[in-house]
């Protein structure tokens, strides 16, 4: 039932300035509370929290055209109505009736909705056949195209093949938590996709028949399509090396399948030798998460974990981190192979370096990166695949020669990345692997599949706007924007770097390219919009003290 509630901490509208949020307690509802936000001269009640992992709206961006920013991992929502507009949150922000009486500030809501602090936007849906959206995938990317493409009221049929055994789940849950059942971190149920029409089959797709618009795949099925999303994802790399390849207890880690084999490995008593192969993203984030109840060696070719990506001098921060945890690290050296154990000969006993260490391992995880899912395409006459196996797109993942029917998005797709430090003319091509990057691309080509439908091309759409944005659990919460696809030659370390609370702005020539920030919440984000605005101060400006909390945010987008 709809009832009138008085916001605690707030007499009237004159208390919310233009732009301004004011979180609200909610008389009468424990814990109930809901954000107040004044755009273009009216006040909006909203939900208080992201839908993603539930951070403060209060400490958000919002931005001139009214959309509101998470301060943890760029989720955007439209002040107005509530809804999406940037990944990675599942759920629209719910929105409340707000009005002044009798000196006080109040909503009419239901007690449930306050508590629930989110609106499902599933879509009851019966499709029609004379439209047919083939998704192939089961990852971030393909979430976002059937999110966005119901709540853009698409009415055409829906099928989703995916090799996984498994819905669409939280995949960063995986390294950063190991976590086993796909029930715990599955974005929706099986009835979300059944009333938004939306069939799941799992299958693996062995080709595609570009001319004749049909998928095939390896149980001998074939399925026509009006529009085709490749949203593959990637494989995981192993190592050419002696006993890699025959031993067991060697894993890689990208579906529920291989966290589930990991923990039988270890076991319920864990204390397990675990050696993780590889210093980057995965490898830091499993090897941070097995740490606390096994003895961890991380082995990288680097000097510095990550330094590739972020430089020595921070890829030494998140190594401090680690070795709080009790993780040890072997760096600057290769690993020559994997020797069986002395108790069993069929599974892995031991790593050897190329300086002749020999670590002892019960069982090893690589993180030595993935490749594009393309094998299907291989050969395939309609389509040429880039020396990484990726496919070019252009700025809306549409694959060029294939009339706009067909979009490639996520691991497998270079795209003309647009951010500072790119030809700001063509873009520079580049290919992302990030959960939220996937996403944010899935939901643009949904809108560019609708807009095709009504103006019959997609040359009066203007490309979505996005600034890629990353996070990592290492030891402490990384946030990341931007990217380095053209390199940078220098690095303003900002904050208390000794102590793991740090920003960091990586720049080339003047530019400022990427932002990392720990414990420096919302520097990121606000960075991230003022990158999409041509707006983000240079070097010299950093470099004299501006604050970038302070810089005002432009209304245009210009990227």
């Amino acid at each position: 039932m709809v009832q009138q509630y008085k916001l605690k901490n707030v007499s009237s509208f004159g208390d919310v300035k233009e732009l301004d949020k004011v979180e609200c307690e909610v008389e009468g509802i424990e814990e109930g509370k809901v954000l107040l936000v004044r755009h273009d001269g009216q006040v909006h009640a909203m939900t208080p929290k992201c839908t993603h992992y539930g951070a403060p709206l209060k400490l958000g961006v919002v931005a001139p055209e009214g959309r509101i920013t998470c301060p943890w991992h760029g989720a955007c929502f439209n002040v107005v109505t509530g809804d999406v507009e940037d990944a990675p949150a599942p759920n629209a922000l719910k929105k409340f009736e707000v009005f002044e009486q009798n000196g006080a500030v109040y909503i009419n809501a239901e007690e449930s909705d306050i508590k629930a602090a989110q609106r499902d936007p599933a879509m009851k849906c019966k499709s029609s056949d004379s439209e047919r959206l083939v998704i192939v995938g089961g990852g971030s990317g393909t979430f976002g195209v059937v999110q966005a493409i119901r709540e853009l009221k698409y009415t055409g049929a829906v099928t989703v093949i995916s090799r996984e055994p498994n819905l669409v789940i939280d995949r960063t849950k995986l390294s950063k938590a190991l976590i086993a059942d796909p029930e715990k971190i599955q974005w929706r149920p099986e009835e979300w996709y059944k009333e938004a029409s939306i069939e799941f089959t799992h299958d693996d797709v062995t080709g595609v028949d570009f001319a004749k618009k049909t998928v095939s795949t390896k149980s001998g099925k074939s399925y026509p399509y009006t529009k085709l999303v490749l949203a593959t994802g990637g494989v995981p790399r192993t190592l050419p090396l002696e006993g890699f390849k025959d031993l067991g207890n060697i894993f890689v880690l990208r579906t529920i399948p291989d966290v589930q084999a990991i923990h039988q490995a270890l076991g319920e008593q864990k204390n397990k030798k675990v050696v993780v192969i590889g210093s980057s993203f995965i490898g830091m984030e499993v090897g941070n998460c097995l740490a606390k109840e096994n003895e961890v060696t991380i082995v990288g070719m680097e000097k510095a974990p990550m330094e590739r990506v972020m430089g020595e001098q921070v890829g030494r921060i998140f190594q401090k981190n680690l070795e709080k945890a009790g993780v040890k690290f072997k760096l600057d050296v290769g690993v020559s192979k994997a020797t069986p154990s002395s108790s069993d000969s069929s599974k892995v006993g031991a790593v050897h370096l190329d300086d002749g260490t020999e670590l002892q391992a019960d069982l090893v995880i690589l993180g030595v990166g993935v490749r594009p899912a393309t094998d299907f395409l291989n050969d395939n006459p309609a389509i040429t695949l880039e020396k990484d196996g990726s496919i070019k797109t252009d700025e809306h993942f549409a694959v060029k020669g294939l009339n706009n029917d067909v979009f490639a998005i996520g691991d497998i797709a270079t795209y003309p990345y647009h951010g500072p430090g790119a030809d700001q003319k063509n873009g520079s091509y580049t290919r992302i692997e990030h959960w939220n990057v996937a996403q944010n691309a899935g939901r643009g080509v949904a809108r560019a599949i609708v807009h095709s439908l009504k103006a019959g091309s997609l040359q009066s759409l203007k490309p979505k706007a996005f600034i890629p944005i990353f996070w990592s659990a290492l030891g402490a919460q990384l946030r990341y924007c931007g990217s380095t696809v053209n390199g940078w030659d220098d690095l303003i370390l900002q904050g208390e770097p000794e102590n793991g609370k740090f920003a960091a702005y990586y720049t080339k020539g003047e530019t400022v390219v990427a932002v990392a920030t720990m414990g420096m919440d919302p520097i990121m984000v606000k960075c991230a919009e003022l990158m999409r605005r041509k707006n983000m101060p240079t070097k010299s400006q950093i470099q004299g003290g501006a604050d970038v909390l302070a810089v005002d945010v432009p209304s245009s987008v210009r990227i």
